[in-house]
């Protein structure tokens, strides 16, 4: 114990105090610095890549690489004011980096994917997509995530790794886009005059294109209709509206033209014991043939009208 008094008597805490209070501020003020300068040089870079026209995937992309270089360069530089040698301080580095990856081979495969996004680009800023069964709006293309807003509002967070490895669906890619619009009509019904009526609420919509041309095919024979399909082509952006027009037009406009959308229905047929039919006083052939018919009063769509027929037939002999 007196030894180490006697050594700490000897140090010259002055001159300690100043050196590594300067070293201190030295690395504070390159710090502050370099997180200032890494925060201009990436708007500095996204600027220039948006002058470019370049998209701004790219440079939202190209502007978050330029701020990570930038604090790596700022923080070796911090270490070395405190006399941390570069050479060993690198080395360390990479045997962290390397253990680092290891364990976030995850994290890395969403970089690696994220770079793919925005290298391929099979979507842009503000397209609708689909992936993986989920339907949104992209709003941005991070390093490690992909961020959607859905049509109710919500954000929605996707990996990149899991956006290259499902189906991307882009709505929005194209100018243009079909509208399809299943219809079934009755057999009794007049086919061509149906598809008169259909083409004639197409042609009445002003943001259906006239070309391509609107047409109207027989999509089934189903059980209960002739299921028949309105396909017009729209600009994108008129996908939603016109879809909604053109399925009141043929709900309400069809039935006026005279024909009928089928609703589902159920025919059954009872048929009448012997013994039954006598207390009733009828003969028991008139019973045997006596019918019922039973309509279900819920609509239908076309193509999901269904129609089943049951027969019945209770036997009680004495």
């Amino acid at each position: 114990m007196d030894e180490l008094l006697r050594a700490g008597r000897q140090l010259d805490w002055i001159g300690l105090a100043t050196t590594w209070g300067l070293r201190i501020t030295g690395a504070l003020v390159i710090l502050l610095v370099g997180l200032w300068l890494a925060r201009r040089m990436s708007g500095t870079v996204r600027k220039l890549l948006e002058r470019a026209r370049v998209e701004s995937i790219l440079a939202n992309f190209f502007g978050n690489l330029a701020h990570a270089a930038v604090l790596v360069l700022v923080l070796v530089t911090a270490l070395d004011a405190l006399g941390v040698p570069p050479t060993s301080l690198l080395a360390v580095m990479g045997a962290a980096g390397l253990a680092v990856g290891l364990a976030m081979k995850d994290s890395l495969s969403n970089i690696a994917a994220g770079m793919m996004l925005i290298v391929l680009r099979p979507f842009r800023i503000g397209d609708e997509v689909q992936i993986a069964g989920i339907t949104g709006v992209v709003q941005q293309v991070r390093l490690f995530q992909t961020i959607l807003t859905s049509v109710e509002n919500h954000q929605i967070t996707l990996p990149n790794s899991q956006i290259t490895a499902e189906p991307i669906t882009n709505f929005t890619a194209n100018a243009t886009r079909r509208i399809d619009i299943p219809v079934g009509v009755d057999y009794g019904n007049d086919i061509r005059g149906a598809r008169a009526a259909l083409l004639g609420f197409a042609q009445a919509h002003p943001k259906v294109l006239e070309a391509p041309a609107a047409d109207v095919i027989v999509s089934e024979l189903a059980d209960s209709s002739v299921n028949l399909v309105l396909r017009v082509w729209v600009n994108t952006p008129d996908f939603a509206s016109t879809r909604s027009d053109l399925l009141e037009a043929v709900h309400s406009g069809l039935p006026q033209a005279g024909f009928s959308i089928p609703f589902p229905q159920q025919d059954v047929h009872l048929r009448l014991p012997e013994n039954f039919a006598a207390l009733l006083g009828r003969a028991p052939a008139e019973s045997n043939e006596a019918a019922s018919t039973l309509a279900d009063a819920q609509p239908a769509h076309g193509a999901d009208a269904g129609h089943s027929r049951i027969d019945r037939e209770a036997a009680h002999r004495d």
